[in-house]
Formats: C-alpha cells, structure tokens, sequence
C-alpha cells in the first residue's frame, strides 16, 4: 500500500489530517486494504474513518475531485444551518382594489398539485371570484444554473420564485391524444402546447425560465384548482407584483413539509432542483431578498468557515456542475457534521448513503453501522471514466466488522 503521507514541495506533509474528522489519524492495519488500491485511479479517491475518526484508509484523500450529487450533503447542511430543521416555504396570496387576485412565491419546492388543491380549497372559503390572477415571483432573481442545459430532462428544470411540480409535467400518449401520466395533475392547454411542439410519445418535459413560462405554468395549475372549488375567474393570467403597503394578505399557505422533510425527499430523489431552491432560499434568509444564486453559494461559504473547511468551491447546489470541486477528506468532515441527520439519507442494510453521478463520475459517500449507535463514515470519489463504485464499496463492506 502506499503511503498515506505525500510530499509537496519537497516538504512531508501530513497537515490535513488535522482538517479531517476528530479523532488522531493512523495507518491501522495497512495490510488488510492492500487489495483496495488496484481499483483506485489517480483520479480517484478513498476515505475510510472509524466512529473515533482514526483515518482507517486514505488515497488521494486531499485532491479536489468533482463530487457530483454528494454535493448535496453540504446543500442540507447550510440548509440546516441558516433555515433551521423546522423551517417551512411560504406562499401568500393577496387581492387588490381591482379585485385582482396575486400569488406570491417564496420558493417553495414541494408546490405540487396535491398542495394546490389544497390550497385552493381554503381560498374557496375566503373569496368566490377574482378578475385577473397576478404571479409575483420576485423574491427570487433569474436563475442560471451552472451545468444545467435546455434537455427536456428533469434535472434540467429551471428554478424560481413561484413554481409547482418541479417545472415539469408528466404525459403518455393515448387513443391517437396525450393525458396526464399523473392522476393528481391534469394536463392543461398551456402545457399541451408545448408537449404537442416535442411531439413524444410519453415522457416528461419541463418549462423554461423564458417568457416566465414556469410562472405561468403555475398560475394556471392554480386557476385550474381553483375553478374546480367554485372560485371564478374572469382575466387574465400575468406577472405582476405585490404591493404589500395597499394589498390585503387574503392567505398565508404554511407548507406541511419541514426543513427535514424538504431534505430527506432532496435526498432520497436526489432532486437537482429542490437543492438549488433550498440553496437560494438560503441566501435570500441571510442576505435579504431577491434570492439568487450568488447569495446561496455565500451561505453555503458562510457555513463552511464556520467548519473551517476552505479547500471546497461550488458554484452551485445540485451538484450538476463539473466546476464544483471538493476533497474527499473535506466530504469526511461534512459527513462528521451529518451525522444527526443521516436517517435522512437512503437506508440500504448497514449503509447510510448518497451517490453522485456525471459522465465518468461516479461517487458515494455516507456511514457504514458498526453497532451500538457507532457509525464508520466512508467517501469514494471515482472521477476516472469508465469506472463505478460498486468494487470498492463491497470490498470495503466485506472489511469493516
């Protein structure tokens, strides 16, 4: 096995270790992974601590690698961090002199049809007609993603302010027309005219930021639940903004999800885009609104000097990015920090995990049960094309008691 020492500078250097888990790290049994190198690149990296922190293997532990979507861990951890665990989206809804109805968004990214209808069934109780429905969705600036392109795929799909099911809509086509492939959402007009422009047969596709279509798409999904509770509409649908001085608070919508849910289904679905939501919210808590990347991404540094880790760059929350970048030993102390919270990850016998996966990415980080309430915590980082995590990590589960 090689050393887990390395040189810089022609000077021996052993100092991260003093930036990695608790605890004082040593070459233990070095013998017993000697099998474990031949599956790691130079481009590549292992971590393996014990509940104490003692380093149990290192390999390439320092270099800073592409991490994919275990980016996600640090993502819910300033999350966490700034939000708080019981923290809960809002979206109001006011009326004006015009008997106008405005939606106001916040970034709630569990807006689905189920909490729609939800909603719109409180509003029936409070107003039986509007003329036209005004979307703000100022709190959020644009938002450009890095990484993300314009795929119809999902985790491609834009974020904002005011935006229902992830931006996306599901269909399969049937007796020569399309319906929805999801019973709690219908298929709306708006959203037919862009399935009928792609032309697929069943498949899901997302709206753009462009022409505020995502807004849009929301205000009429809105709409659409609203005049089934019996509340009229006789406008338009258009983006306006809310003037909180003159405009009466009609409804404020507590979402039913907490911080932790929003995490835990950021997790286990690994969602590009409630992470970006839930980054940028972050940034908008702390920095004031509008929200935008920018902010999040300084949330996110804000939390990482409180941990002393300076050696992580982001430039987003997904982890879609290639330019994002973080050392294995830096996922180690991220990972130390999670710890309360890795319930929230998927559960897989003795495993609490995250994977990430980009073209020749693959990566995995998480807690290995050891027994009695002790957790081994273990990074691979594999950024050689062509390879998985797979071997390493049964070899690694075969080892540890």
């Amino acid at each position: 096995m090689k050393s887990i020492f390395r040189k810089k500078n022609g000077i021996l250097c052993f100092a991260f270790f003093c930036f990695l888990c608790a605890g004082n790290p040593e070459n233990l049994h070095a013998e017993k992974w000697d099998d474990l190198q031949k599956f790691i690149g130079n481009r590549d990296a292992v971590l393996i601590a014990d509940p104490e922190g003692n380093i149990l293997f290192s390999e390439n532990a320092d270099e800073k690698l592409i991490p994919a979507s275990t980016l996600k861990i640090l993502t819910s951890l300033t999350a966490i961090h700034h939000l708080g665990n019981d923290f809960r989206f809002v979206t109001e809804f006011y009326t004006d002199s015009r008997s106008n109805l405005k939606i106001k968004g916040y970034g709630d990214p569990l807006l689905i049809s189920e909490a729609v209808a939800e909603i719109c069934k409180t509003l029936a109780t409070k107003i039986s007609s509007f003329n036209d429905l005004i979307l703000d969705h100022s709190y959020f600036d644009p938002i450009d993603i890095p990484g993300v392109t314009s795929t119809l795929n999902p985790y491609d799909a834009p974020n904002g302010a005011l935006c229902v099911n992830f931006n996306t809509v599901s269909f399969k086509r049937e007796n020569g027309g399309y319906i929805s492939a999801e019973p709690q959402t219908p298929l709306l007009p708006f959203a037919l005219k862009k399935i009928v422009k792609y032309g697929r047969n069943s498949e899901r596709v997302i709206f753009s930021q462009e022409q505020d279509e995502i807004t849009l798409y929301a205000g009429h999904l809105f709409q659409y639940f609203m005049q089934k509770e019996g509340i009229a509409s006789k406008g338009n649908i258009r983006i306006g903004k809310v003037d909180e001085d003159r405009d009466p608070l009609v409804y404020r919508y507590v979402s039913r999800f907490s911080m932790e849910e929003v995490i835990s289904k950021l997790l286990e679905y690994s969602n590009n885009f409630i992470a970006n939501q839930t980054l940028v919210a972050a940034g908008a808590q702390i920095y004031g609104p509008p929200g935008a990347l920018e902010k999040g991404i300084r949330a996110a540094s804000a939390y990482l000097d409180i941990l002393n880790a300076e050696d992580i760059k982001i430039v987003e929350g997904s982890g879609i990015s290639r330019e994002n970048r973080i050392s294995a030993q830096s996922l180690c102390r991220l990972l130390k920090a999670f710890e309360p919270y890795r319930h929230l990850m998927r559960h897989e016998g003795r495993q609490f995990y995250k994977t990430g996966s980009l073209t020749g990415v693959k990566t995995r980080a998480g807690y290995i049960e050891k027994g009695k309430g002790e957790f081994y915590r273990f990074v691979v980082m594999i950024n050689s094309s062509g390879k998985t995590t797979d071997a390493i990590m049964s070899k690694i589960l075969r080892k540890l008691p």
